[in-house]
């Protein structure tokens, strides 16, 4: 309540919010008689977020879809299938090998503040939340989806995302190479051993992870 002592005018209480643990009680005071309910946290968010004006600003041209979350602003970006140089080191002191693996098409889930992104496989361009996509047939991507980094840096711009993910070093270890594939799901080095010199990735070959509206919520 503000203090008696100061010069306003009266300010009528119209309406109140309660938030308790597991509940939000509205009383309303506009009416001669005062009125109590309960109301929806949701509710109660959407209506003051429709005072709130929001934009995408210019968002990447192969840009999936955009989603505010409460860890942040997420930007899925589109690849389409094609042939990449990958860098892959099958031992630690060992020097890379440079193979040229075609791969299908990926989307890329684009964090804020160059965190590490998440990536998944599709069989074709995603166009509703019902689609299926799958785990990505590389190393280096824990089955969450979230990529392993290592020591490599992720650009802050999701639009250079893919291109980061295919320079970095691809490390042949177990843990990220099992249930990449149904031909070989033990190590997916198997099926790159078979894909070197062909021109496009067996779809059939791919894991499903979930549709797109499962990751969407992915780590939120």
């Amino acid at each position: 309540m503000l203090p008696s002592d100061l010069e306003l005018e009266e300010d009528p209480l119209r309406l109140r919010l309660d938030f308790h643990d597991e509940s939000v009680i509205l009383h309303d005071f506009a009416e001669s008689v005062s009125r109590t309910r309960l109301v929806s946290a949701l509710d109660i968010a959407h209506a003051f977020a429709r005072e709130l004006d929001l934009d995408t600003g210019l968002l990447p041209r192969e840009a999936l879809w955009w989603a505010k979350t409460a860890t942040g602003v997420r930007v899925a970006v589109w690849r389409e299938p094609k042939v990449w140089t990958i860098r892959l080191r099958e031992r630690f002191e060992a020097p890379p090998r440079r193979l040229r693996l075609p791969m299908p098409g990926l989307a890329f889930v684009c964090l804020p503040g160059r965190q590490p992104p998440y990536v998944f496989a599709a069989k074709e361009r995603p166009s509703a939340t019902t689609d299926v996509l799958y785990r990505c047939p590389a190393y280096n991507v824990f089955d969450t989806g979230r990529v392993c980094t290592g020591s490599h840096e992720f650009p802050s711009a999701p639009s250079k995302v893919p291109e980061a993910f295919f320079e970095s070093y691809f490390s042949a270890v177990e843990s990220t190479g099992r249930g990449r594939s149904r031909r070989y799901p033990e190590d997916i080095g198997q099926l790159w051993a078979e894909l070197r010199g062909h021109a496009s990735y067996p779809l059939d070959d791919l894991v499903p992870h979930g549709t797109v509206a499962d990751i969407m919520r992915i780590g939120q």
